[in-house]
């Protein structure tokens, strides 16, 4: 295999200044599959100093266009998006383990993330008159792109993350750079040849390929960058804002999360409403084989249904197939990494050493026709009898992994919902539609959804609580966050001041 020039400055794709590369591996069979260039601290400096030029001078004048041309831009972009949703599809699965048509939806939000955003900037108004109390004063609050902002995003959903990014800060005038993560880079680099294509201006877009440190490190202290943008796991999160600290910057972290689903009995008092809230705890803990910020690897049950529903939960998670991503009739890909498998591995043994009951999955299937004796596959695993005290209950897992707790009153419900350093998201299952409201407003959590789990819409927000992370993604704050306030007060009738005598 060839080694792709993956890392893009000023408009040009090149090699990492060092000449390093990395393989990037299938992790349904363990085998390389493309090999892309290892940026360093060189290549990040180049990629800044290009988005700076941009930012400050560039013959594109890209953050004083007019709004119309950059959400023209963004449409164009979510055009080519659709377009090209097979092929993206399939290499967000190769890449990332996901099933394809996981990998189809992602491209499908993908570009709703930047048609939403095209729509958002255009029908703004044109800023926030603040009444001055005299007609001689006119004072108006307007909003002003950030800089250059600088773009880390996670492997688990490389290209959906990325846009959510790359899509609110171009639409607010921004310059980025852009650095994927290193296992799971390929779709980026495409998104990369779409905005070219769409007619982005040169030094607009950068991207620099290549591990945390020193890429991400970098980006994060680096003294020309006015803006970062995180997403992933708590200690790289800790790690960015410490960077980013002595400069000052605007900072935006989407962390990780432990995320509850709370069923009360009342919402299975039908065979329709258990089988609707058995199916989306699935859909809640295994999507991705539970490689997901906002899994709700955490199940809360009330004590009277907790053996009915376990069993049944128990029972269909023994059912999802699991394979290679483009196999016909996979559900539930591998995880995305050996290291991954082997975590997920140490968590649930720790659980069952601590009194766990294992009621499904707990470890490495039999190899298949869709799955390879190598792939990183684990089955999907749900523990019972579980308590605060365990590790896979209070630490994000990010595998296949979900945890059984009961209660027995409501407000023993939510002290358990609450009882994390994390506040991403939550799902409550309830036919009380009071008790829907009450539980809901008593989370302390960023996204709430009742009777449901996952579903998420652009023109919402999209941020936590705890160590989740602080800043909002999506929807007008998403917007804003790539934005500063500037208040312009114009006298029309200037007169002398005459503090001082003389």
């Amino acid at each position: 295999m060839s080694a792709q020039q993956t890392i893009f400055v000023d408009g040009e794709w090149r090699k990492a200044t060092s000449g390093a590369t990395r393989e990037i591996i299938d992790p349904a069979d363990a085998t390389p599959f493309a090999v892309v260039s290892e940026g360093g601290a060189e290549d990040v400096d180049a990629a800044v100093d290009a988005a700076r030029r941009a930012f400050d001078e560039g013959a594109g004048d890209w953050p004083r266009t007019s709004v119309g041309e950059r959400a023209a831009l963004l449409r164009r972009v979510a055009v080519l998006l659709r377009r090209d949703r097979e092929a993206l599809g399939g290499l967000e699965s190769r890449d990332a383990g996901k099933t394809v048509e996981e990998g189809r939806v992602d491209v499908d939000c993908v570009a709703d993330a930047f048609a939403y955003f095209a729509d958002l900037v255009t029908n703004e108004s044109g800023g926030r008159v603040v009444d001055a109390g005299s007609p001689d004063v006119h004072s108006v609050v307007v909003h002003e792109p950030v800089g250059v902002c600088a773009l880390i995003t996670p492997w688990n959903y490389p290209l959906l993350q990325a846009s959510w990014k790359i899509a609110p800060a171009l639409a607010a005038g921004n310059t980025f750079v852009l650095k994927p993560s290193e296992i799971t880079p390929l779709t980026t680099v495409a998104l990369i040849d779409l905005l070219t294509e769409a007619g982005l201006p040169p030094g607009v877009a950068n991207l620099v390929t290549g591990a945390g440190d020193p890429v991400g490190a970098r980006m994060a202290e680096h003294p020309d960058v006015d803006l970062v943008s995180f997403t992933g796991g708590l200690a790289s999160g800790t790690k960015v804002m410490q960077a980013a600290a002595p400069g000052v910057k605007k900072v935006a972290l989407e962390l990780g999360g432990k995320n509850p689903n709370v069923v009360f009995a009342d919402s299975c008092a039908t065979d329709e409403g258990f089988d609707t809230a058995v199916d989306q705890a699935l859909n809640a803990a295994f999507i991705h084989s539970g490689q997901v910020c906002s899994a709700g690897s955490r199940l809360i049950v009330e004590e009277s249904l907790r053996e009915r529903f376990v069993a049944e939960l128990a029972r269909r998670a023994t059912k999802i197939r699991l394979g290679r991503g483009t196999g016909e009739g996979v559900e539930c890909g591998p995880l995305v990494s050996e290291r991954q498998l082997a975590k997920t591995e140490e968590y649930v043994a720790s659980a069952l050493a601590d009194g766990a009951v294992l009621r499904s999955g707990g470890k490495r299937p039999e190899p298949g026709e869709h799955r390879p004796a190598a792939g990183y596959f684990y089955e999907p695993t749900v523990l019972d009898q579980c308590h605060r005290g365990m590790r896979v209950v209070r630490e994000e897992v990010f595998g296949p992994v979900l945890t059984v707790e009961t209660f027995r009153t409501e407000d023993e419900a939510v002290a358990l919902a609450n009882d994390t350093e994390y506040g991403l998201a939550g799902g409550v299952w309830t036919a009380d539609p009071g008790r829907a409201r009450r539980v809901a407003g008593r989370l302390r959590h960023g996204t709430v959804w009742i009777n449901d789990f996952h579903p998420y819409l652009p023109q919402a927000e999209w941020g936590g609580f705890g160590k989740s992370g602080i800043g909002r993604e999506l929807g007008p704050a998403g917007l804003a966050e790539y934005r500063e306030a500037k208040h312009i007060y114009q006298n029309l009738a200037p007169r002398p001041v005459r503090w001082f005598a003389g």
